[in-house]
């Protein structure tokens, strides 16, 4: 991959107010759809599966994982809804709960990612430092990890995870206790916990270079219209790590008014296809 060039020094990132604080808001419908579109596509899952539309039912999970922890969960995570606390904190608790994960202990393991990356007590940057095939390995015990992590360490949030962790288990034990009566649920389970294996992957090996000297080039810049449709316009990692108030739905905007100053810091961008 391509890595960041850094004059020295390079210039600050500009301020939010000089961005433009529009970009820290979302409107009534689009904070509808990010809380709603979860438990519709677990409806949408169970109806195509009902019937054994099995393809469809698959790719439904899938995008269901995408959103949730990639956008939504990760908006609730950095509570940029606009919700109040307390229905911020339901929202992620219960949409994590859908994919067999606690919410609080991502949210307290991706702030500490934010405050920590690249040092070595990063659980979740972790992965940036491993090889191809060991980070691959990692997905497969990433969440409970996270868990255990989460739950040893003294918090006000403590409970709470213990909780997600007991919901988390005991909404496993029915997907499969039902198994003989009806396998969607199981399968569900199934799918819902591989779709996860690939997390590090996504979040810590691909975007970040735990090598880089500053916020600048300890995180790619990822550019190109093949990368935006494969991505689901969800690739502005560096943007995010930059500006982690600006909730998802902005974040194609926020890239095109930094596109100025990535030139600037002589910031290049990794290309894929065109």
């Amino acid at each position: 991959m391509a890595e960041v060039d850094e004059p020295s020094p390079a210039p600050p990132p500009p301020s939010l107010a000089d961005l433009g604080l529009d970009l820290l808001h979302i409107n009534q419908f689009q904070r509808a759809m990010a809380l709603v579109m979860p438990f519709a596509l677990v409806a949408l899952y169970i109806t195509l599966a009902h019937f054994r539309f099995w393809p469809l039912a698959v790719l439904t999970l899938m995008y269901l994982s995408f959103v949730t922890y990639g956008s939504i969960s990760h908006d609730l995570v950095h509570r940029t809804l606009g919700l109040s606390r307390a229905w911020n904190d339901f929202f992620l608790s219960a949409i994590e709960l859908l994919a067999f994960r606690s919410g609080h202990a991502y949210r307290l393991a991706h702030l500490h990612h934010h405050a920590r990356f690249p040092h070595d007590d990063d659980i979740e940057g972790a992965a940036a430092k491993m090889s191809l095939i060991r980070t691959l390995a990692e997905g497969m015990i990433f969440q409970p990890k996270i868990m255990i992590w989460a739950a040893k360490r003294h918090h006000r949030e403590h409970p709470i995870v213990l909780i997600e962790i007991i919901l988390v288990l005991s909404w496993l034990c029915f997907c499969f206790a039902i198994a003989r009566q009806t396998p969607i649920f199981a399968v569900y389970a199934v799918l819902m916990i591989m779709g996860s294996w690939i997390i590090p992957l996504i979040t810590s090996y691909l975007p970040h270079n735990p090598d880089g000297r500053s916020a600048l080039s300890q995180t790619r810049l990822f550019r190109g219209k093949v990368a935006s449709l494969v991505a689901m316009e969800h690739l502005y990692h560096l943007e995010h790590h930059l500006y982690p108030a600006v909730p998802h739905h902005n974040w194609a905007k926020l890239a095109r008014r930094l596109d100025p100053y990535f030139n600037e810091a002589g910031v290049k961008p990794v290309v894929l296809g065109f």
